[in-house]
């Protein structure tokens, strides 16, 4: 890139936080519940995801932290020469057992703590209060007897104490949960890290539930697709055994907290340095966005969206592959758009002229932005224009196009003859574009 006018060149920092600050508002004051395994507190880069968290705490984020301690558990039972059992993929909890995850938990739960209350000059903690709280926040109930199967002190959430949680969120605290529960007759119940996240997101109807994956897959291209809707979840387990346990509670989890409200839920990958900023501060994040609905939402264009559209058709004007169009045309023209917005920022645009009389329209100024092509954007319009045509009793839709001719023609556009078009549109015709004529039957 050029130096800019006072002679120094771009400056990705500076770039990042700028970008970062839509953010950074809308973030301010949300609750998020934050789960992560005991591998995490096991890490050597532990404290670096620490420092992540201060940070959000800094910037006006409520934060509830939940906790695992499989690997801490797991090594207390080897030492006594006895083992976590699973039946059916769920937790078996005997005495012995028990003793080991009460011991781990208080363990982890210092150690988090301990982090948090880093404050030494020179760290990226200097100067950091951090209050930090933990409690029976949690009533549970015993799994009991599945399929002949007792489960022992291996428990499910049945309350989480939102209010006690809300007020110490109010107060500036960080909301520490272990994967514990307390039942009214005073007994201790080994629970789910997932389940208590969920059900703790739930309560507390927050903003985001974040979930932080061990299994570096998650990072893999394909491995899971970046944005799943809740109701994608179930057929997404019921094709793919191969998915871990922890992976495949976490979509499970994920998928019933966006059915009880939970608007977001997001799953990244811990191993990538940064991962939870990534998520939470860029818009393409890093991992897994679960969603009640769709994502990105495909609606009608508004005034406010004119500036957007006016960018997103900048470059192809200058092309030659759209007609330009001035922003006082845009603004008249507004009701004519549909577009997909994501946090935002418009992604893509379409527009429908109809000329009703000859039951014919013109699909016009169809346009995806750059770092958002190959994900059907374009189909999906195109799909949602031509349902819009239909129930207007179109039967003929047209395009005309000096450089994507191939693209409609895949998609059952046959070329025509200018003189087929509604008289109104081929007065208009530029013959300087020579744009090619295609017409699709509805």
């Amino acid at each position: 890139m050029a130096p800019d006018s006072a002679g120094q060149g771009w400056d990705p920092f500076v770039d990042w936080v700028r970008q970062a600050t839509p953010y950074i508002h809308a973030h301010r004051g949300r609750t998020f519940v934050v789960a992560f395994g005991g591998e995490a507190v096991a890490d050597a880069r532990f404290p670096d995801l620490v420092h992540d968290i201060a940070l959000l705490h800094g910037l006006g984020i409520r934060l509830v932290l939940v906790h695992g301690a499989r690997p801490q558990i797991e090594a207390r039972l080897e030492g006594q020469g006895a083992e976590l059992r699973y039946v059916n993929g769920l937790r078996v909890t005997d005495d012995k057992a028990l003793a080991c995850v009460k011991e781990a938990a208080g363990v982890v739960r210092v150690e988090i703590e301990a982090l948090l209350s880093l404050g030494l000059a020179n760290s990226p903690m200097a100067g950091v209060r951090i209050p930090v709280v933990s409690g029976n926040f949690v009533t549970a109930r015993p799994l009991g007897v599945i399929e002949g199967v007792d489960y022992r002190h291996t428990g499910a959430v049945r309350r989480v104490e939102h209010r006690t949680l809300r007020t110490l969120l109010d107060q500036g605290a960080v909301a520490l949960m272990p994967p514990l529960g307390y039942s009214p007759t005073g007994e201790v119940f080994n629970l789910s890290a997932a389940d208590v996240a969920r059900s703790a997101a739930v309560a507390l109807g927050a903003d985001k539930l974040i979930f932080l994956i061990e299994d570096p897959r998650l990072a893999e291209s394909g491995f899971i697709a970046p944005n799943l809707l809740a109701r994608e979840v179930d057929d997404l387990l019921a094709t793919r055994p191969e998915i871990p346990d922890e992976l495949a509670s976490s979509l499970r989890a994920g998928a019933s907290a966006c059915r009880n409200g939970i608007r977001r839920v997001h799953l990244v990958g811990r191993g990538r340095d940064g991962a939870l900023l990534r998520e939470l501060f860029t818009r393409d994040g890093s991992g897994t966005l679960i969603s009640a609905e769709p994502y990105e939402n495909l609606r009608p264009a508004k005034i406010d969206d004119v500036t957007g559209i006016l960018e997103l058709l900048r470059p192809l004007e200058e092309g030659g592959v759209l007609v330009r169009r001035s922003r006082e045309r845009l603004e008249t023209e507004i009701d004519r758009f549909f577009i997909t917005e994501r946090d935002g920022m418009v992604t893509a645009c379409a527009a429908l002229y109809a000329y009703a009389d000859e039951g014919m329209a013109e699909l016009a100024c169809l346009a995806v932005h750059p770092h958002y092509r190959g994900d059907r954007r374009g189909d999906r319009l195109l799909e949602h224009i031509e349902g819009l045509a239909r129930r207007q009793h179109i039967q003929r839709l047209f395009v005309l196009t000096t450089q994507t001719a191939h693209w409609f023609q895949e998609r059952g556009f046959q070329p025509a003859r200018l003189e087929v078009l509604p008289m109104e549109k081929q007065v208009l015709y530029n013959f300087q574009r020579s744009s090619k004529v295609f017409i699709k039957p509805l």
